[in-house]
């Protein structure tokens, strides 16, 4: 009986504590759907549509997808797009766990300072950042081309940005310093809380630093690793900024991204369709490459 007069004020006690949880996120939730659920839907709606400014839409269906994959230049920024994500996705990560590896066991002050040197740049402002490499790889007077000539190096200066061949290696060196800085500070607090005693015990029985990384460190810090390679890879997806700063997707598109091609179709040559229709295909481009790097952490 005891148990019958509890239950109905339990339960009234769970529901009102429920509403409130929902009413404490409603905000949040009317931001999420008006400005990222909604913006998402009419993305697709109107990537089926032949539309631009000063008429009406106009239905067209397949055809902004199918004039996707056989337009040159967004097949030249999908593959600079894999190039840029190939390259850097790996080599931040490998990068950020090895210098997380060597500072991490550092006295405090030794450490912030690290941590503070390699995420400077993710906290300066793009534009800044854009500028002083922009000088540095200035083709008369930048950094690059005076300590090569003045070592012998190099027999003349060098274009960098304004050639072919170097243009988007200079892209991928800039964002690779840009990208380092939240992976380490991650992989640093990850190897800290790292349960020490499994460490010392295998060291106790003879293991050696690899083996007590490979078979009791890394385990504990792949779910971090996890989050790093999934929001490496969407930002290196979403290279925009040094494009747009640094080259506007030249030499004759050789630095094209297709960040970069959304914009240009979309905001210079009006065709919000086919932008939109670009979007799209980025969006899913991420989310099974998202997946496949779950899927494989989770079989991990």
């Amino acid at each position: 009986m005891a148990a019958e007069k509890k239950n109905p004020m339990s339960k009234a006690l769970v529901r009102r504590e429920t509403i409130t949880g929902y009413a404490f996120m409603l905000p949040s939730l009317v931001f999420f759907l008006g400005f990222v659920v909604y913006p998402m839907i009419q993305c697709v709606f109107i990537s089926f549509f032949d539309a631009t400014m000063n008429r009406e839409d106009i239905f067209i269906g397949l055809a902004n997808y199918t004039e996707l994959f056989q337009d040159k230049v967004f097949l030249g920024a999908l593959r600079n797009t894999a190039v840029i994500v190939i390259v850097s996705v790996p080599v931040v990560c490998v990068f950020s766990l090895w210098v997380s590896s060597v500072i991490y066991n550092l006295k405090g002050a030794a450490c912030s300072a690290f941590r503070c040197i390699f995420y400077l740049p993710v906290v300066t402002g793009s534009v800044a950042v854009t500028v002083v490499w922009k000088w540095m790889f200035n083709n008369y007077y930048g950094i690059f081309n005076y300590v090569g000539t003045s070592t012998g190096l190099l027999d003349k200066n060098i274009n960098w940005l304004g050639d072919e061949k170097y243009a988007l290696g200079c892209i991928i060196l800039i964002l690779l310093t840009t990208s380092v800085g939240q992976p380490i500070v991650l992989y640093v607090s990850a190897l800290n809380n790292v349960d020490q005693s499994l460490v010392e015990a295998a060291e106790v029985d003879g293991a050696t630093k690899f083996q007590c990384f490979w078979m009791i460190k890394w385990p504990q810090i792949m779910p971090t690793t996890l989050y790093i390679l999934v929001i490496t890879t969407i930002n290196s997806f979403q290279c925009f900024a040094l494009i747009q700063l640094l080259t506007s997707g030249g030499p004759n598109h050789s630095t094209d991204t297709i960040m970069y091609y959304i914009y240009y179709n979309a905001f210079k040559l009006y065709r919000y369709g086919y932008g939109n229709a670009m979007g799209v295909v980025l969006a899913v481009i991420i989310a099974v490459l998202s997946a496949v790097q779950f899927k494989l952490a989770k079989r991990d």
